[in-house]
């Protein structure tokens, strides 16, 4: 099941800029601990649905899992081996754009050490750079 939104006014975006430090979201709300992302990016909805996966796996139903983003920007991608012109390529997934700061995820209710190794499993399946970060301060 992959995230995506129920409905848009246009189905292909256009890129636009993607650099700077997230402001809102960018401290825990939810949870006890949290992925803080380090980098700009995208992330795409198949890697939220592998992070839910694997939280959802590893914890047994046992805490809280909240996830902070939704891929509200659609990507397009043009077929391999194709010439450049005739349009804009088709639909290949929803993104997320990542700004530097911002909080992934966050997780309650499971001790500190076994949420560092849950997040640390979730951000192996992300495609930008993240730091396990909690309530206190950052670890």
């Amino acid at each position: 099941m992959a995230l995506m939104p129920r409905k848009v006014k246009y189905r292909k975006s256009q890129r636009g800029k993607n650099r700077g430090l997230a402001i809102n979201g960018s401290r825990l709300h939810f949870g006890e601990y949290g992925l803080k992302s380090l980098q700009n990016g995208y992330v795409l909805s198949n890697h939220i649905e592998a992070a839910r996966v694997i939280v959802a796996r590893k914890t047994h139903g046992s805490g809280k899992f909240f996830i902070n983003v939704f891929p509200h920007k659609s990507i397009t991608k043009k077929p391999a081996e194709t010439r450049q012109g005739k349009g804009k390529g088709d639909l290949f997934g929803w993104v997320v754009a990542v700004k530097r700061g911002l909080i992934l995820f966050e997780i309650s209710g499971i001790p500190e050490e076994f949420a560092k190794q849950v997040l640390r499993l979730v951000a192996f399946k992300l495609p930008i750079r993240t730091k396990f970060v909690t309530r206190l301060g950052t670890h």
